[in-house]
């Protein structure tokens, strides 16, 4: 799965709603689900955490979206190190 696919995906699915809220009410809920992660690898509960692991990607796609960052290019630009060993060659854009 690439990342800018599944932001695209979560723009098609919540942009709407996520535009209607606003930035900083859906940075709230991205706190949030920082906090229930926070919570969960406390409590040691993987399973939890995994949940909460996704959600925290999902609403920080939101935040990028809502503020017209592509995530995908945003991560190249800030780990160019790490991401150039994750790029699939034919399709490099």
């Amino acid at each position: 799965m690439r990342l800018r696919c599944l932001q695209e995906a979560m723009a098609r699915g919540f942009l709407d709603r996520d535009a209607a809220r606003g930035v900083h009410a859906t940075l709230a809920w991205l706190v949030e689900e920082v906090g229930e992660l926070a919570e969960a690898v406390i409590k040691g509960d993987r399973g939890l955490a995994e949940e909460e692991i996704a959600d925290v990607i999902a609403w920080t796609l939101s935040i990028a979206n809502l503020l017209g960052v592509d995530a995908e290019k945003a991560l190249q630009r800030k780990y160019p190190d790490l991401t150039g060993k994750c790029v699939d060659r034919g399709d490099e854009g």
